[in-house]
């Protein structure tokens, strides 16, 4: 009973801090540095793997979060925020909050993206509706990563890790919020 509290109250607390934080930067400094590392990070993925841009092409969008910062030791949490494509063009910023519980330690920041195969699945994101559970899982981006990636409900998760280190068995959510660019 003591660990579903503790878990609780932690994921409240992160919570109560990710919905504080706005999805698109304050000024137009920030949402430009956000477009530009958005930018880096997608050909950063593509370096990676050549057949990346097919898929994204083929797609109904997609969302690139440069950097997510996350940590825990027991109990974790990440957030970062990001950008949404549709036809290859930004049309929203968007941000991922996560709580998570079980066995980790450590820091680490990473990068993520997010293809959706069908509008229907972009659509649910774009509404705030969509959620990823411990059924969803990420492939470290690698050359030939895009040629083996299965969507799950519509989606697939590409992650690549920046720095850091963090040790983990845990399970985790992942929420995530759009503001469409103004």
């Amino acid at each position: 009973m003591r660990n579903s509290t503790t878990f609780f109250t932690a994921t409240a607390a992160f919570l109560i801090f990710a919905v504080g934080c706005a999805t698109a930067p304050k000024t137009e400094t920030g949402k430009a540095n956000l477009q530009d590392d958005a930018q880096a990070t997608l050909k950063k993925f593509q370096r990676q793997d050549a057949g990346l841009r097919d898929l994204m092409d083929r797609s109904a969008g997609y969302a690139v979060f440069p950097s997510v910062g996350k940590g825990g030791l027991g109990v974790g949490g990440a957030y970062g925020k990001g950008m949404l494509y549709e036809n290859g063009q930004a049309t929203g910023f968007c941000d991922l909050s996560q709580a998570s519980i079980g066995f980790q330690a450590g820091g680490q920041d990473y990068s993520e993206l997010i293809v959706f195969k069908e509008a229907d699945a972009l659509g649910r994101f774009k509404q705030g509706n969509y959620g990823f559970t411990a059924e969803a899982s990420a492939v470290a981006i690698k050359p030939g990563a895009s040629a083996q990636v299965e969507f799950k409900k519509g989606i697939a998760v590409f992650t690549a890790t920046n720095a850091g280190l963090m040790y983990e068995a845990s399970l985790a959510g992942q929420k995530f919020r759009y503001t469409p660019e103004q």
